[in-house]
């Protein structure tokens, strides 16, 4: 029984340090965090562009979304200031360079072996943004529909197919008018082997011909519908890595919404407006054969359109709105880039955008331009003309530049969002909340002083009450409270004020089951058992009662965590690992006290 015990003694003690050792990281920071953090007001204070600097483990650091034009730069100041730091590896991409390094910690292997998580800390601890956002679908398919007449209206062309008009309407249906009834057939067939309609009711005879409506197939709608949430995703999620935010989360919820938090983030406006923007970027040549003032008048021209310019306006005055007259077809847009990078105007000293296309895209632009030389091209993003340069010579080699009078702000994040590509589909905001970060540490201090309040009171209860059985409870507490917080950093988990909520009632209910107990000992005792009899009977007696009220409120937990949201969740894991480790502490860690008491130190009485 002895043998025994010491075994217990020793899984006890290698419990506490384990769990004390994954708490380590979060009282004390780990090298690379306090690394990451001297490399990362280094950069700051040298001006260098970057994304994001992360740590993995102990002594692992990511540089990512690193401008290539400041690579060099970075090499010099990790080589002057960082004599510590090995790089490993770099991976380039359209975000930037990723640049890996590893902490040299000398032989310090005891800081190799610890673990390098820390507690992490959800939206309203931590402070960030948290947004619902719902994919409007039905523009994804108008947007569709747009551009499959064009290809029909071409394809037509190119048959020799005569017609009035080829147009969307109502939506995202397609109008054939003025169409020859001989060359009906030869529609049908063209629809059917080329495009994803099908006819509304019959055609409808007039004066200039066959006039027919279309409309998707069920089929083709449900992967328009699909495909822009799909891509909608994956946009929002390269423009949020490549803005820098650690650990955000980003995931579908249902058929068109998307679940957005961002921890961390200081301007929330700034991402609300990164993530929310269409980012549709289109090449227009301007009008220069018609009068802007009859467009205005709405006398312009057929296949003209009038756009703005809109200027950044100075403190308490109104937007500065020039108008365009501009040609209506987009003769490319920003799915042709490959890159768009900040760059210094050296002349004036204000960013601009440089941007480049793909070999096709260089292709199309070094045509668009030999074919307008001296003409002016309208770059447009979001339907703001942003600039209008001549276009001075027929070979540009795939690159143009975007000027705007921006921010270094602004520009880096127009750049983020023309690498990322534009959404497919506008994106409505249907929840948005906002914690500070001063909410959030008011949030962990006053939750941290309630688990203190609560602890003292259970604490200073089981004293008085059950003497020397509830110090022994209270130590059993203790123990349990570790190794929850071990526990939740093991496995990556979010602590949340709901969790910090299931935490103070983990205190009260951890002790439930020692109540249980030591009111079973009391009985034996009152009947005149030995205290080690005494001990053995009342665990025995109180364990089925104990796991029965335990494993229902478990039930309970898990119910909670499957159905419920955010902070329901988060109430949920904290309380489910409590539950767990109180059974074990009220069941194994006081026991092995007791029978500690009662066989090596040969206590003669109970004092409960």
């Amino acid at each position: 029984m002895s043998k025994n015990l010491k075994w217990k003694g020793i899984l006890i003690l290698v419990g506490i340090i384990i769990a004390a050792s994954y708490l380590l990281p979060s009282v004390r920071p780990s090298p690379s965090q306090k690394m990451a953090e001297k490399l990362e007001n280094a950069l700051k204070a040298e001006e260098i562009l970057y994304g994001t600097v992360s740590t993995v483990d102990r002594d692992q650091i990511f540089v990512s979304a690193l401008n290539p034009e400041n690579r060099d730069r970075l090499d010099k100041l990790v080589r002057g200031r960082f004599d510590d730091l090995d790089e490993m590896s770099e991976e380039v991409n359209q975000a930037g360079a990723t640049v890996h390094y590893r902490i040299d910690l000398g032989d310090e292997w005891w800081r190799k072996a610890l673990p390098g998580e820390v507690i992490r800390l959800g939206l309203d601890l931590q402070g960030g943004i948290h947004l619902i956002l719902e994919v409007q679908t039905d523009k994804a398919l108008e947007s569709t529909a747009g551009r499959l007449a064009m290809d029909l209206r071409r394809t037509l062309k190119k048959e020799d197919i005569f017609f009035e008009t080829v147009e969307r309407v109502s939506g995202d249906r397609v109008q054939v008018r003025g169409l020859d009834s001989d060359d009906q057939t030869r529609l049908d067939a063209i629809i059917e082997s080329q495009f994803p309609f099908e006819q509304i009711g019959d055609s409808v005879a007039t004066e200039k011909g066959l006039d027919l409506r279309y409309r998707f197939t069920s089929d083709y709608e449900k992967y328009v519908r699909e495909n822009s949430v799909r891509q909608g995703l994956e946009t929002i999620r390269n423009r949020i890595d490549q803005y820098g935010v650690s650990e955000p989360t980003i995931q579908r919820q249902g058929e068109q919404r998307i679940l957005i938090q961002l921890p961390g983030i200081e301007d929330p406006q700034r991402a609300i407006e990164l993530i929310g923007k269409t980012a549709l970027l289109e090449f227009k040549i301007v009008d220069d054969e018609h009068k802007l003032e009859d467009a205005l008048a709405g006398t312009g021209p057929a296949g003209s359109v009038v756009m703005y310019q809109r200027s950044k306006p100075e403190p308490g005055k109104k937007t500065i709105k020039k108008p365009y007259l501009l040609k209506e077809k987009t003769l490319m847009t920003g799915d042709s880039l490959s890159d768009a990078q900040v760059r210094i105007d050296t002349q004036f000293n204000e960013p601009y955008i440089a941007i480049k296309f793909n070999k096709s895209g260089a292709k199309l632009f070094d045509d668009i331009a030999a074919a307008n030389v001296g003409k002016q091209l309208a770059i447009i993003l979001d339907n703001n003309v942003y600039s209008a340069p001549v276009i001075k010579q027929a070979h540009y080699g795939g690159n143009a530049i975007i000027e705007g009078r921006f921010t270094t702000e602004e520009a880096r994040d127009l750049a983020i969002v023309l690498r990322a590509g534009s959404l497919p589909a506008p994106v409505e905001i249907l929840e948005k909340r906002a914690v500070g970060p001063s909410l959030g540490q008011d949030s962990i201090d006053k939750g941290i002083i309630s688990i203190i309040i609560g602890g003292i009171c259970v604490i200073a209860f089981m004293i008085v009450y059950y003497r020397t059985g509830g110090l022994i409870a209270d130590f059993a507490l203790m123990f349990n409270m570790l190794l929850i917080m071990a526990t939740l950093t093991g496995f990556k988990a979010t602590l949340t004020l709901p969790g910090i909520a299931g935490l103070v009632l983990t205190i009260g209910m951890a002790v439930d089951a020692n109540v249980i107990i030591f009111e079973r000992i009391r009985e034996e005792l009152r009947v005149g058992k030995t205290p080690r009899a005494a001990v053995d009977a009342g665990y025995s007696k109180a364990l089925l009662t104990i796991l029965d009220a335990n494993i229902t409120t478990m039930i309970a937990a898990l119910v909670l965590f499957q159905f419920g949201t955010g902070p329901i969740k988060g109430f949920a894991v904290t309380l489910s690992i409590g539950i767990f480790w109180s059974v074990i502490t009220a069941v194994f860690f006081t026991r092995t006290i007791f029978d500690y008491l009662l066989m090596v130190r040969k206590v003669s009485t109970v004092n409960i």
